[in-house]
Formats: C-alpha cells, sequence, structure tokens
C-alpha cells in the first residue's frame, strides 16, 4: 500500500507504512524492523531525543476523548500498535499488522540484539522499588545491558527537573518511562528538549513485569488475542479499562470505519 511513509512531522526515519486508528497514526513494521529502527536513532548524529510510545487500546481510547493527548502521541516520531484490538481495527482500514509490539515483547528483543555490543539505559517509573527491582531482573537477563540509573515515577516539577539533571549526567543510549497513560507520554513529550538520550520510549506496565509484580499470559493466551484477561486477573483494579474500554473502543473503530 505505497512507499514507507514517514512518522510525524519530527520523523526523520521510517519504515513500513502508518495507518490512522482513533485519530492516531501508528507504523506497521515487524518487529526487527522497530528494533533497527530504534537502534539506528541510538546511533544517530545528532543529540535530538526521539520519542517512541506504544499504543494499546485503552492509550487509544483516551486519545479519542483527549484532542491534546492525542497531537502528544502524533507529535512523537513513532507510535506502535499493540494488541488484538488496535490490530482488528486496523484490519478494518485494510491494514494487517505485521507484529503486535507490545513492550513486554519489543523491549527484551532491542536489549538482545543491542546488548552484544553495549547497552545503557536509564529506567523511569512506577512504585517506589519497582524500577529498582525492573533494573536487577533487566541485569540478570540482559547482561550486555547496563542500567545506568533507575528512578521511581511519581514527580512534581521538582523531582522532574532532579530526574532530569540525573539522566543527563550519565546520558544512557535508551530512556525507559514507566508512568502508564497518558502521564508518561506527557511526561516525555514535555521534557525531550532537556534530556541528552538518543531515544526515550513509553513502556507502560513493562516494570511490573520486570519486578515480578505481573506475570505473562500463557503463550496460547497470548496468541489467541486475550492477554488483557490474565491482566484484569492480576489487577482487578484495572476492570473499566477492559470491561467498558474495549467494548467502546470496538466502537469507535467501527464508526470510524463508516465515516471514513
Amino acid at each position: 500500500m505505497g512507499a514507507p511513509v514517514k512518522m510525524g512531522e519530527r520523523t526523520d526515519s521510517g519504515r513500513g507504512r502508518v495507518v490512522e486508528v482513533l485519530g492516531v497514526r501508528l507504523l506497521d513494521v515487524s518487529r526487527e524492523d522497530a528494533v533497527r529502527l530504534l537502534e539506528d536513532w541510538m546511533r544517530a548524529p545528532d543529540t535530538r531525543t526521539r520519542t517512541a510510545f506504544i499504543a494499546n487500546a485503552h492509550t487509544l481510547n483516551l486519545a479519542w476523548e483527549d484532542a491534546a493527548y492525542r497531537s502528544v502521541l502524533n507529535a512523537a516520531d513513532v507510535v506502535f500498535g499493540d494488541g488484538t484490538g488496535v490490530r482488528w481495527a486496523a484490519r478494518l482500514k485494510g491494514v494487517r499488522l505485521r507484529d503486535n509490539l507490545v513492550g513486554t515483547d519489543l523491549l527484551p528483543a532491542l536489549f538482545r540484539a543491542t546488548g552484544r555490543v553495549g547497552l545503557r539505559c536509564f529506567l523511569l517509573g512506577g512504585a517506589a522499588g519497582t524500577a529498582e527491582k525492573a533494573a536487577a531482573r533487566v541485569a540478570r537477563e540482559f547482561p550486555g545491558v547496563e542500567v545506568v540509573g533507575h528512578h521511581a515515577g511519581y514527580l512534581d516539577a521538582d523531582g522532574s527537573r532532579c530526574v532530569v539533571e540525573a539522566i543527563n549526567a550519565r546520558p544512557p543510549e535508551v530512556l525507559l518511562v514507566a508512568m502508564g497513560n497518558p502521564l508518561q507520554e506527557r511526561w516525555i513529550d514535555a521534557h525531550a528538549p532537556l534530556l541528552r538520550v538518543p531515544v526515550a520510549i513509553g513502556v507502560g506496565g513493562l516494570f511490573d513485569h520486570w519486578a515480578g509484580h505481573l506475570r505473562r499470559a500463557p503463550l496460547w493466551v497470548q496468541r489467541s488475542g486475550v492477554e488483557w484477561v490474565q491482566i484484569l486477573l492480576q489487577q482487578p483494579h484495572k476492570w473499566r479499562r477492559y470491561l467498558v474500554g474495549n467494548p467502546r473502543f470496538i466502537v469507535r473503530a467501527a464508526r470510524g470505519m463508516r465515516s471514513a
């Protein structure tokens, strides 16, 4: 469906095609190409921080309801699609997404690809102690990756300034921000001009997985497209996000198709 399209106004590199879902532009690439794109940005000769977001049905519901947040997503250098709902909505637009680019798979793939030659990362987000436990997991599972720092994700303006200074004092190649939607994307968008980091990625609940607070669903559940059920069983306080949000997303995507 056409030549590769660059993502957003700030994108200087791109692979694959762009599909718009609920007003947000998603890049359709394989996991391997997504990893290569992030690697290319880590080696970019300029000093600009490039931003990567991962959007699932909940993310896109929030963007549909909040134009300012939608603008933040679309200002990113890339937005990847995560989840069965997003894949279904893209199919309504005639695009069969090549991969499910969920962070729990994408980031380990990135670490395996770059860890062989050394990679520095900073973990920002989660409740007190979560990023520290996640950093220990990274050290065990990805010995070529160095976590140069970590910090909890509940920050006021002064706390954000201190964290930016800490990150820039020992700059990593990649900054992972796990504050949940929409906080992490807004934080990255606001602070990217101040950072000396090649790539900043919003990773949602990834640190909870790495810290052992969440368990991945069995592979057959992942492949069947209902991994959200596993999350709901472990985090029942998110019932509205899934039991109300998922049907709402389907209706919105279907209506968007009819009005296209």
